[in-house]
């Protein structure tokens, strides 16, 4: 068959160079098509199920919306593992899939599932699923800060209401999440001595905010011949009007709002804080979708952002790129394409040497780039992206692409060269010498290829996310071998017919170089035969030793790589509050700028967690994010060097542990093992204190180990808390209900919300609350 396929290649040998070039230009296009990213994508398919639950604390979130979740999502198709985070006011739970899951498929299973857990769970409680996206979706932080015209609230509401929606529209965007300054609601703020002076519950003021501030359908009149649709409009973002609402009538006339509460536009109680640049900020983080184009969608967001900037108020400064993922995508695959690069080059040298002939030159090295934009191409088929590891692949390939033309060529050349010197009677025909030539070493080519690619097989019987990781290389490799093999059988000939033409040399003369170099390696070679025990020997002990030494080396899954950006963690003791840990965070991002390719950048601070974004903290966890730039004039330097040195600038900063990172590194360790390090150890069991113990114990014998460094022990502690519990005797003699008491608690300490108050395109909450004094003062509860 393959014989046939190279008389069948010669005989349409010009169809051939026109095919394979429509196919190089083709390649070249379909490559600049296609997806760039840094890693392939290798996180399983996985849900994560997000629930807002204000004022609940963890044992209550744990008990009461984490575990009833988490209980229905087992048995489900598919699910391979369910893990639960609960914290003050929110829980998380993550729902793993079998590799090869559709994940629209996943989200429809979750949100089934969810449909029945539902029924368990507190009425107010409502769980969504977080956007699809991948584990290392973040693809840009940017930061927004004013000069002090602009208030917190003000400057949020600019992010939310302007830039969020703006972004959202971006082609390729899952998700934006804001964090920072202050979100703006409505307060009604109630006064409990004046409910009592006019005889109002708090639950009367609820019922009445919570229907008045609407429109409402009134269906259509009919009047001439015209029909006129009729709406009974209720809503109303004057708070005057709001103010003279009627909250009960009696004999003594109606008691309006105003009577009993204030309201005043005031802030949301906020589970997080931002800054850049050691000022208060409100900082936005773009997520993108599974599979989009890092490099397309940040380019995209990089017009829209120009856009958004040349329309904000006076005195709000936008800051770009305090995380850009595309920078390191960018240096990565640069770094890839430049060994790429180097290595073709190397090729061509070595093939020119060793030939020293210009016309095979050209026809074996013409199987470099044709191999690689067949194999871009095929990539395009299989929906693969370009990424470091399949550029890595091919840059392992590039020098064995070559060898499958160089056997077909040099066959080819040699039966040329007898044939020509050979009487001109004799002489056999030129394409059917070719053919022949080729068919002669046909067994050589495809045995030589299929020894090289059963080495390469074990990468694609890896495991888990190892084998996600690295079977793109595999692929790559396998790909280009194979394109080099069907350019060896139909391109190459083809070249053969055209540039071997006319007269070629009667001699096998060697270049300088091969002659130079086995008259070196003849005499190795006399040697090793004669010595045959000695040589063996040598052998068998050099690869035992090789075996003891690669035994011996340390393993792990990626290698160490500079991202050009640190990401360094800061925890305050549990139960310190937003302000505190924003404070302590603040003074940490102070320390490090003193290291010069810090000092260079803009770095982001964030504390706590954004409203709704999977990755959660707690309001004593801070992270701090900087692009690490060399200074002008200086050279640049190892990242472990100025890794010490932020190390050494965090040495004074009193009351936070802090831990160093990279963010893929960050979010790579989250995906492997639940937390982010490269060593974890967890240990279960049912009584706290003994694991706390036992944490401490651990944490004290790891610190001793060589090579550790930024050690950390979960922190866990019992976090002080203000209880009211209600004395039902008493709750009875008064013929009050426990339920009204706790809702009425509810409401006046953390606050209902009722209503919404819509600004043009904005909707702000409309809030029943206790006034300030009572929450206070503990005597007033």
């Amino acid at each position: 068959m393959l014989k046939h396929i190279v008389a069948l290649a010669l005989e349409l040998r010009f169809y051939v160079l026109v095919g394979a070039i429509i196919v190089s230009g083709y390649g070249m296009y379909t490559a600049t098509q296609m997806p760039v990213d840094v890693f392939p994508d290798f996180n399983r398919p996985y849900v994560n199920i997000m629930v807002e639950a204000r004022g609940y604390d963890p044992e209550e979130v744990e008990r009461l919306i984490s575990f009833p979740i988490a209980s229905s999502m087992n048995g489900s198709p598919g699910v391979i593992g369910v893990r639960s985070s609960s914290g003050i006011g929110y829980a998380q739970v993550t729902v793993e899939f079998d590799w090869g899951m559709n994940i629209y498929l996943c989200r429809q299973i979750v949100q089934e599932r969810l449909q029945l857990a539902s029924e368990k769970l507190p009425e107010d409680i409502t769980p969504t699923l977080a956007p699809a996206s991948s584990i290392t979706g973040e693809v840009l932080h940017i930061g927004l800060t004013s000069d002090g015209t602009v208030s917190p609230v003000e400057l949020r509401t600019i992010a939310d209401w302007v830039i969020r929606p703006r972004l959202l529209t971006v082609n390729g965007v899952a998700e934006v999440f804001t964090v920072g300054g202050a979100a703006k609601e409505y307060q009604v703020l109630v006064e409990p001595s004046l409910l009592a002076k006019y005889g109002v519950s708090l639950h009367e003021v609820e019922e009445a905010l919570h229907g008045a501030n609407t429109n409402t359908p009134g269906s259509f009149i009919y009047r001439e011949g015209k029909e006129l649709l009729v709406k009974n409009v209720g809503r109303s973002s004057d708070l005057s009007d709001i103010e003279e609402l009627v909250i009960k009538s009696g004999q003594h006339g109606s008691i309006r709002l105003k009577e009993v509460a204030s309201i005043r536009e005031g802030e949301k109680i906020s589970r997080g804080a931002a800054g850049v640049e050691g000022q208060d900020a409100v900082i936005i983080n773009t997520l993108k979708q599974p599979a989009a184009n890092t490099l397309a969608l940040t380019a995209e967001l990089d017009k829209t952002i120009d856009s958004i900037e040349e329309s904000l108020p006076n005195g709000v400064t936008l800051t770009r790129n305090i995380y850009r993922q595309a920078r390191f995508i960018e240096t990565a695959i640069a770094n890839v394409e430049e060994a790429l690069r180097d290595g073709s080059i190397l090729v061509v040298i070595v093939v020119a040497l060793f030939l020293m002939s210009l016309r095979m030159s050209i026809i074996i090295l013409v199987a470099i780039p044709l191999s690689f934009v067949t194999t871009f191409i095929v990539f395009s088929w299989l929906g693969m992206t370009i990424n470091t590891m399949t550029l890595g692949g091919l840059a392992v390939a590039v020098g064995e692409l070559v060898d499958c033309a160089i056997v077909g060529a040099e066959n080819i050349y040699r039966r040329l060269r007898i044939n020509l010197a050979k009487p001109r009677e004799e002489r056999e025909h030129f394409l059917p010498l070719i053919a022949h030539s080729t068919s002669e070493v046909f067994s050589a080519i495809v045995l030589g290829t299929a020894i090289v690619l059963l080495v390469i097989t074990p990468l694609f019987a890896l495991p888990g996310i190892v084998g996600r990781i690295f079977s793109p290389v595999g692929t790559a490799y396998v790909l280009s071998i194979l394109s080099s093999m069907v350019v060896s059988l139909t391109v190459t000939p083809v070249l053969c017919s055209y540039l071997l033409r006319g007269k070629l040399p009667d001699t096998e003369k060697d270049g300088f170089v091969v002659a130079s170099l086995k008259k070196a390696i003849e005499p190795v070679v006399l040697g090793s035969v004669k010595l045959p025990v000695i040589v063996l020997g040598i052998a068998g002990i050099l690869l035992v030793w090789l075996m003891f030494v690669g035994l011996s080396i340390g393993r792990d899954l990626l290698p160490p790589f500079n991202e050009g950006t640190i990401t360094i963690s800061a925890a305050a003791p549990p139960g310190t509050s937003l302000q505190e840990a924003s404070k302590l965070a603040k003074a940490a991002e102070k320390a490090v700028k003193k290291v010069p390719e810090i000092a260079a950048s803009k770095t982001g601070r964030w504390t706590g967690r954004a409203e709704g974004d999977e990755h959660i903290h707690e309001v004593n966890s801070s992270e701090i994010e900087a692009a690490l730039i060399t200074p002008e004039g200086q050279k640049p330097r190892p990242l472990e060097e100025i890794q010490h040195d932020i190390r050494a600038a965090l040495e004074h900063v009193s009351g936070v542990v802090t831990d160093l990172s990279q963010p893929i590194q960050h979010l790579v360790s989250h995906l492997i093992g639940g937390a982010r390090a490269q060593v974890i150890v967890k240990i279960f069991g049912p009584d706290l204190d003994e694991l706390r113990r036992l944490g401490k114990e651990v944490h004290a014998q790891m610190k001793e180990v060589p090579g550790v460094v930024d050690d950390y022990l979960e922190q866990q502690a019992l976090i002080p808390q203000i209880r009211i519990i209600p004395d039902r005797n008493e709750l009875a003699r008064y013929g009050l209900r426990l339920a009204d008491v706790l809702s009425t608690l509810e409401t006046a300490l953390q606050g209902r919300v009722v209503s919404r108050i819509q600004e043009e395109n904005a909707y702000f909450d409309l809030t029943v609350r206790g006034s300030d004094r009572l929450r206070e003062e503990a005597s007033k509860l």
